[in-house]
């Protein structure tokens, strides 16, 4: 990616695929999001995401308990990589790990999530990918979509920055309906990025 550096930076932190890391960098590239990517990490070694982040010429970071020896070493080894590129908006996409509470206060009101629900419902432990859209289905409800909030040291609680609502069509089943709300999330995140950018 050949931004000036001049650009302000964010990092992502991923646990899986990193299609929504996928589709910042695309919105970067294609001038929509005005900002650099500083790092990718991931507390998975075997992540896609971090296999992406490598071939944009991005720096990728396996950081786990496995890789820092616990997690006070995680902890420390986030701030770091925080404090050393000078980073404006940590963006969690699809990082299934709680995120230290240190590195939380260290950017105030500058860390995001993207949820594949709309929060409140639907949201706390055991809430991710596939289960979301499989306690959807469950519940009968007839509406879904993506939640973009503050990240605080309540799991999913933070101030809701941002919604859009997804239909839940007959017939759907998690797989249709995951497609369908991951393309509103890819749609959406960088919006939000972009916007909390131009507030700090």
């Amino acid at each position: 990616m050949s931004l000036s550096a001049s650009h302000p930076s964010i990092a992502v932190l991923c646990s899986g695929g990193g299609s929504n890391l996928q589709a910042l960098m695309e919105r970067i590239d294609r001038g929509d999001l005005e900002a650099k990517i500083a790092w990718v990490a991931s507390n998975n070694g075997d992540s896609p995401a971090l296999e992406r982040a490598r071939r944009a010429g991005i720096p990728a970071h396996h950081v786990s308990v496995r890789t820092e020896g616990g997690p006070e070493g995680v902890e420390r080894r986030l701030l770091e990589l925080v404090t050393a590129h000078d980073v404006q908006v940590l963006v969690l996409a699809g990082y299934m790990k709680v995120l230290p509470a240190a590195v939380i206060r260290a950017l105030p009101g500058r860390v995001v999530n993207i949820h594949p629900a709309l929060l409140p419902a639907f949201g706390g432990k055991g809430m991710y990918g596939v289960h979301v859209h499989e306690a959807v289905l469950e519940s009968g409800a007839q509406w879904t979509g993506v939640t973009i909030h503050l990240v605080t040291e309540n799991y999913d609680e933070g101030p809701v920055l941002r919604q859009r609502v997804a239909a839940v069509m007959p017939g759907d089943t998690p797989a249709s309906l995951g497609s369908r709300v991951l393309a509103l999330e890819h749609d959406t995140l960088w919006r939000e990025v972009r916007s909390l950018l131009e507030r700090t």
